[in-house]
């Protein structure tokens, strides 16, 4: 009986940090490298916002940035250096 009580609680402890671990790596960010820039541009939320932005102005539909050609992401990066986050973002101070 006491081995199936040890033999339980670990696997219900495993349950519980194998959907908490798959969260972890949806959320890395991603660098990528910016030829004409010779900087890098670390992927996160913010700037997937500057991107849609981006592609809203170019009248162009989502397509995940990793998919698309690197033409466009050079494009991209051209745009984004034009447009830093102070002028694309407005921040409130309360």
């Amino acid at each position: 009986m006491h081995r199936f009580l040890v033999v339980s609680g670990f696997l219900l402890g495993v349950a519980w940090l194998v959907p908490v671990a798959g969260m972890a790596q949806d959320h890395q960010e991603k660098r990528y490298y910016d030829r004409d820039g010779r900087d890098y541009h670390t992927w996160n939320d913010h700037e997937d916002r500057a991107y849609k932005a981006y592609l809203g102005e170019q009248h162009r539909e989502y397509v995940a940035f990793p998919k698309v050609k690197r033409s466009q992401q050079t494009e991209y990066f051209r745009w984004r250096h034009q447009h830093p986050d102070n002028t694309l973002f407005k921040v409130e101070i309360h």
